[in-house]
């Protein structure tokens, strides 16, 4: 399994990008070590104050160096350097103090706070848990064997596509574990049955990213909830936990529901339209045809130990309890009346914990004890799904720093007065989903687009609500639709960009080409997430409930699914 950075591959020319784009930031903090103490003069400022429009200028690099580079790690490394400059002193020796700062103070700040909270070593921890409990049932052949059952069944084309997205979601709790069994498992099924490699890919790329996202328990809930509990930690006003934020956004996280369910329905119907019903008919004639796209991604350490027995409850057995010990031990630790209280007031970061501390020792007991693997080997198998989030950890942890920096120079605060008045908060939900889509549908990273803009968006939501008298029950809508937005425009970006790694990944263990993967599958997001948009995220906007645009929604794809798809053409298999 590869590591989880959700970036892609190091494009052609990149390294050209990179070192022209470093000069040409090296020129402009040249200019702005001259230039900024004159505006900081006319503002009236003195020794550690700066104009307002320079605290926005961290996130703003970041986002640009992610776009130009592809790159989310140094593009985050970048921002926090230039934040660091600023909070120093503005001169040359600020910019060499704030480099030693980018680890001396906000990195290590960042995993460790001043105020001693444990909630962002909380989410690495749970994150690495989780990622050792996927090796060690990967490891032991248990999703394996889920995989055999689901493929087992299928005997005609349409239970071929339904057991592609069967497989694809069973296996929910981690992206990459989706794209590397689904599209591996599954192909020489789909190739008996002729189904097209395109078709395999987009069951295998949308059953990935828009299903972590939304599921309770995944290798994405610490991400999330982690920024989530960062941006919304300080909000005046605001008592929520990040738990029960996230579990509030989840009804407006319109997109990878609609994809959910748009998959399905592809599947039930076997019907297509576009290039990829093209690409269905040319396989039910011709035979899917094998062209990998990209280099194969490493799975070394991750795959099943050949010669042992593929059991379903290795797998199964160790999510349920994952499941069931989060969930019990939610309700333990919170109070309240109704359960939104009770999951919103509880210890979600101990609930996580013990979850999946539990679930590794049940997923290494079942291996040992049945003589699948040995106790090096358990360790070996958890030591791997640990590096395999590493990547994670790291955006994550720089995510936290930027997010401090922003902070300190007081950036929300800023955009909240320049843009208080003047955005209506009826399309904030809209214009983020945009937003966030383009910034990850550009760098092909919806990790790095939630890290980014997360920790920037939500106080400022929060601050053009309050400015326009909205902190109350309507405001909260739209801050968990704003969220929402956010999260799914990543996941929409992510889902279609032609470089982003999990395109890629589908398109290799599919063994088909990126391009045709792209091709093919681009329609379809941009059908579903113009629906999510005019007709869940504007009515949501307008303080419409969630259920009238997810009801809107689902009868609009049901409306294109019957109106433009077609079922491939079985009287033509012997045609033209």
């Amino acid at each position: 399994m590869p590591t989880p950075s959700h970036c892609s591959r190091e494009p052609e020319g990149a390294s050209r990008w990179a070192f022209s784009l470093s000069a040409a930031v090296v020129v402009a903090m040249a200019g702005l070590v001259w230039s900024v103490p004159a505006f900081a003069q006319e503002a009236g400022a003195d020794g550690g104050s700066l104009p307002g429009w320079l605290s926005i200028l961290p996130p703003v690099i970041a986002i640009a160096l992610a776009l130009l580079t592809r790159r989310v790690i140094p593009s985050l490394a970048a921002g926090i350097w230039v934040g660091a400059w600023f909070a120093n002193e503005l001169s040359l020796y600020g910019i060499w103090a704030g480099l030693l700062d980018v680890f001396d103070t906000w990195v290590l700040q960042a995993l460790a706070p001043p105020d001693g909270s444990t909630g962002h070593m909380s989410i690495i921890l749970f994150t690495m848990m989780i990622g050792g409990m996927v090796g060690i049932i990967y490891r032991n052949g248990g999703a394996l064997a889920i995989v055999e059952k689901l493929t087992n069944w299928a005997s005609n084309r349409r239970r071929g596509e339904m057991a592609s997205a069967g497989v694809g979601t069973a296996i929910f709790f981690d992206d990459y574990a989706s794209l590397l069994v689904t599209g591996n498992a599954v192909r020489p099924m789909t190739d008996r049955l002729r189904i097209s490699r395109e078709k395999l890919a987009y069951y295998v790329d949308t059953s990935s990213a828009p299903i972590a996202t939304l599921a309770l328990v995944t290798t994405w809930i610490g991400f999330q909830v982690g920024l989530i509990g960062d941006a919304t930690g300080d909000l005046e006003g605001y008592d929520k936990s990040a738990y029960g934020t996230f579990l509030g956004a989840i009804p407006y996280m319109f997109y990878p529901i609609l994809a959910f369910i748009f998959m399905w329905m592809l599947a039930i119907t076997s019907r297509d339209f576009g290039p990829m019903a093209r690409a269905q008919q040319y396989a039910l004639e011709h035979g899917p045809q094998d062209a990998r796209g990209g280099d194969q991604q490493s799975e070394e350490g991750l795959e099943a130990k050949e010669g042992i027995a593929h059991r379903a409850i290795n797998a199964w057995l160790p999510v349920a309890v994952l499941l069931i010990v989060t969930i019990v031990a939610l309700f333990v630790t919170g109070e309240g009346d109704t359960v939104a209280d009770i999951i919103g007031s509880a210890d979600s970061f101990s609930a996580l914990l013990w979850g999946s501390l539990l679930s590794v020792l049940v997923a290494g007991i079942l291996s040992v004890g049945q003589g699948l693997l040995s106790l090096g080997e358990t360790v070996e198998a958890w030591l791997a799904g640990i590096r395999s989030v590493l990547t994670v950890l790291i955006i994550l942890t720089l995510a936290w720093a930027l997010s401090a920096v922003t902070e300190e120079l007081n950036a929300a605060a800023f955009l909240a007065d320049l843009l208080g008045e003047a955005i209506p908060t009826w399309i904030l939900p809209a214009l983020l989903f945009v937003l966030a889509a383009a910034t990850a549908f550009a760098t092909g990273t919806s990790w790095g687009t939630m890290g980014i803009l997360l920790p920037l968006a939500i106080p400022l939501t929060w601050a053009i609500l309050g400015n326009q008298d909205m902190a109350n029950e309507s405001g909260m809508l739209i801050l968990h639709a704003s969220v929402a937005s956010i999260i799914a425009g990543a996941v929409w970006g992510d889902h279609t960009s032609p470089i982003s790694d999990t395109t890629v990944l589908a398109a290799a263990t599919s063994h088909c080409g990126v391009a045709e993967h792209a091709n093919t599958q681009l329609p379809y997001g941009l059908v579903v997430g113009g629906i999510a948009i005019v007709l869940g995220l504007l009515p949501a906007g307008f303080g419409a409930p969630w259920w009238v645009g997810m009801i809107l929604s689902i009868a609009a794809l049901f409306a294109v699914v019957y109106g433009v798809g077609r079922p491939v053409d079985e009287a033509r298999r012997s045609g033209a």
